[in-house]
């Protein structure tokens, strides 16, 4: 009796093989043809569980997205307020080689992202999350009196979405001017502009 194919596992093994090609050589090193055969596939066997490139692409981006997520959920846990919001924009940054690698893979999406509406709206759609949920946080941390600053929340938001950002770009393409201690000297002086002391919140040490 023939064995059972999980169609579904072998598309997780797909994106994760296409996520650490990225990793290790871009998004040019992730061709449809090495991508296959680091998975163990034929080539031209992907069209069978994906349409086209762009959706492995988006499907490794998504992969990124889950670890942050569960990079959130495990730091705030417990936390509230600004310790929260701390926590948030620690584990959004690439502090550590697990974020590195995941903002390798951001780049590669971003750049996929110029030639493609559908990657583009996908990203669209995280921002506008990421924006919300931001602002939600800082609404309350204001109103607690835990924020003490002229700045309005839009533009706590845009400031914490550009330092990600210019972050997540400087550090695959120049680590060593983003290297550890000058992101936390980021994050504690972004902290500071809000009006919160350097040694509030986890990892402030």
């Amino acid at each position: 009796m023939p064995k059972a194919i999980d169609h579904d596992q072998r598309r997780r093994d797909i994106i994760d093989v296409t996520w650490k090609l990225i990793v290790k050589g871009g998004l040019e090193a992730a061709t449809m043809r090495e991508i296959a055969s680091e998975a163990g596939f034929a080539n031209g066997a992907l069209k069978h569980y994906f349409p086209g490139k762009d959706d492995i692409i988006q499907g490794a981006y998504q992969l990124s997205m889950d670890r942050i997520v569960e990079r959130l959920t495990e730091s705030t846990k417990g936390l509230t307020g600004i310790d929260a919001f701390r926590a948030i924009v620690r584990a959004t940054m690439p502090l550590d080689a697990e974020s590195r690698d995941s903002a390798r893979v951001l780049l590669a999406f971003w750049e996929r992202g110029l030639s493609s509406d559908t990657i583009r709206d996908a990203y669209q759609g995280h921002l506008a999350g990421w924006r919300s949920d931001s602002l939600e946080l800082i609404a309350q941390c204001r109103a607690q009196g835990l924020i003490d600053t002229d700045a309005s929340d839009e533009e706590i938001v845009r400031e914490m979405i550009y330092m990600n950002v210019g972050a997540t770009v400087l550090s695959a393409i120049t680590p060593d001017f983003s290297d550890r201690a000058n992101l936390e000297a980021m994050i504690d002086g972004f902290f500071e502009r809000l009006g919160v002391p350097r040694e509030t919140g986890p990892g402030s040490e």
